[in-house]
């Protein structure tokens, strides 16, 4: 925690003597509020209790309730993470080993914010580089997931010469404690001495990592919709598929890039790290209806020929948009699809019709496509 008064306002810990001041000051102000005495809080001892009941690991903190304690705090936990966020975790930490004692040789508790976010709640086009080590909620659509892996988080290691164990512990950019360490299992101790790897004595956690990307329908027209990788770690994984829509809360942090030779550049990678990951409304708008409508959509199919009935609904789609018949047709038969087909000799024919548009700048080819999307909700462009 810095000693000089931050520009955010964040004074709690200016006038602190040293950090591990500061941190013990916001452990004892986060274990308060925890605690809900003051007026119109949260009983987060009652909310752990059934979080533990049901079997979670990842308790939500309110915003909302957080900025009406101490308007600082929920401050301090979007703009310095690093610093706040681990005070909150150790606080809920203290308050867990007092309702369970034997919890903590059980698992580990995560934490996580929820309500209001404030302009930290930004799209993946508009995560840029002052938000950089901030917490924010980014919504999008999941486009790329990797397998579930396991990462080595600790490891022991046995020197048959001395017979002592080693022990080691790994941090990468997702860990919240300390500086990230190297991947490289060690082979000697500090004397030479050759050391065998436990495997079983060995701690890992899961971990995926995938790629969300913003919103089509708030992606500005003619520009393509930016990405961002997200990294998920033990109970977060495998909650989402591709073509989800999600809100993901995290961290968003910078890795170095290595060259060619492997020397360290200007230029970083950034990855969010997710501290929770929640599925958004799955429902497709659909749109109203009558019986009349009904009634006069399946009465086209009896007084129209194919032919006549494909032109007609070519003509309807994209109407603001003129010429391009032999496209819109095309995406006619692309929302329809084909018949899908089984041959006696097994061969298998997939019914999906497939449709690539070539051609100059802007000559509406991003407007097709959102017309595609305002009719397939679950279209990814």
């Amino acid at each position: 925690v810095s000693n000089t008064p931050s520009p955010t306002g964040l004074t709690h810990t200016a006038s602190m003597g040293s950090a591990e001041e500061g941190h013990v000051y916001l452990k004892q102000r986060f274990t308060e509020f925890l605690d809900g005495l003051h007026r119109g809080s949260i009983n987060y001892h009652k909310v752990i209790e059934e979080l533990l009941q049901r079997g979670e690991h990842r308790l939500g903190i309110d915003l909302n309730a957080l900025r009406q304690f101490d308007p600082d705090l929920a401050l301090g936990v979007l703009r310095e993470p690093d610093d706040y966020l681990v005070s909150l975790k150790e606080a809920v930490e203290d308050v867990v080993a007092l309702l369970h004692p034997k919890y903590r040789s059980v698992g580990k508790i995560h934490v996580t914010l929820t309500g209001g976010f404030g302009f930290h709640r930004i799209s993946p086009r508009e995560l840029l580089s002052p938000f950089l080590g901030k917490t924010v909620s980014v919504d999008g659509i999941v486009t790329k997931c990797s397998c579930v892996r396991p990462k080595v988080a600790a490891t022991t290691h046995f020197c048959e010469a001395t017979g002592k164990f080693v022990l080691r512990e790994y941090r990468d950019v997702a860990s919240s404690k300390g500086m990230p360490t190297g991947s490289a299992y060690p082979t000697r101790d500090d004397d030479g001495n050759l050391l065998t790897t436990e495997y079983g004595l060995c701690l890992f956690h899961d971990h995926q990592t995938l790629s969300i990307q913003e919103m089509p329908e708030s992606a500005p027209p003619g520009q393509l919709p930016r990405s961002v990788d997200v990294v998920l770690e033990d109970d977060l994984v495998d909650v989402c598929k591709p073509g989800d829509r999600i809100s993901v809360v995290g961290v968003y942090r910078a890795i170095p890039v290595k060259s060619i030779s492997s020397a360290v550049t200007g230029v970083f990678r950034t990855v969010l790290v997710a501290l929770s990951v929640s599925q958004l409304s799955k429902e497709v708008a659909a749109p109203a209806l009558s019986h009349e409508d009904i009634k006069a959509i399946n009465e086209l199919p009896r007084r129209l020929e194919p032919s006549d009935l494909l032109n007609l609904l070519g003509k309807s789609f994209a109407p603001s948009i003129c010429g391009h018949d032999y496209i819109k047709k095309a995406l006619v038969l692309l929302l329809l699809g084909g018949t899908e087909k089984n041959l006696q000799n097994g061969t298998h024919i997939r019914g999906d019709v497939n449709c690539l548009m070539v051609g100059d700048p802007s000559v509406a080819k991003s407007q097709f496509l959102r017309c595609v999307l305002g009719v397939a909700a679950y279209a990814v462009r």
